[in-house]
């Protein structure tokens, strides 16, 4: 068993430009001042509520939900006017079709909801690559260790044979509490050095480069 535990947003896909303007109209709902959009960015892979505790830190759990809801509304409401963008990094599906095909079982981790993930896995056509998906809606946020650990049981997979790939710090720390490998990938919200810093064995500059590493 080799068990592949991916990030979504940041990781498999780009969607930095839909979930900032979410959080800014979310923001402007509640009479705030969005925060610059690097701090948006550094926020993405927390569950929302936590997310908004990071970005209004003077803010209490109520206002943190009531935020997370309008942060969801405002991407509904984007998504079905068509202007939500989340397509996959170059290189990404090959990658992810090269490691299923030698054997590697695949699976996501991620801050989305379970809605979310599914329509972004569905539309970008790779949904049938993955047997575990964990969100959000059914763990505590990142770097909780209980969505590797879910993703881990469904796929009857141990620590020492589970690896987690992702573009945060949140997703390396995870992966330590969890026991499991932790690789870190340069193209998403988080600089290398906080990956390393934060327990990554590696960082991969690109998806091919990380098909090959895992291959090796």
């Amino acid at each position: 068993m080799k068990l592949a535990v991916f990030d979504c947003d940041g990781t498999l896909i780009d969607g930095q430009a839909s979930i900032c303007e979410a959080m800014e109209a979310s923001f402007a709902i509640h009479g705030l001042t969005a925060p610059p959009r690097n701090a948006i960015r550094r926020a993405v892979g927390l569950s929302l509520p936590q997310a908004m505790r990071q970005l209004v830190p003077e803010s209490d759990a109520g206002q943190q939900e009531a935020m997370a809801e309008s942060y969801k509304e405002a991407f509904r409401a984007a998504r079905s006017e068509g202007r939500v963008s989340q397509t996959l990094f170059h290189g990404v599906e090959a990658c992810l079709r090269d490691l299923a095909a030698a054997g590697w079982t695949l699976g996501v981790a991620t801050g989305m909801s379970d809605l979310g993930l599914n329509h972004c896995l569905t539309n970008n056509g790779i949904a049938d690559l993955f047997v575990t998906l964990q969100t959000a809606d059914r763990h505590p946020s990142k770097p909780h260790p209980e969505m590797l650990e879910q993703a881990m049981f469904e796929a009857g997979a141990r620590p020492g044979e589970t690896v987690m790939i992702g573009d945060t710090g949140y997703d390396m720390r995870m992966a330590q509490v969890a026991g499991t490998r932790a690789i870190g990938v340069d193209w998403g919200y988080h600089h290398p050095r906080e990956l390393e810093a934060a327990g990554a064995e590696w960082v991969a500059e690109t998806p091919a480069e990380l098909c090959e590493y895992l291959l090796k």
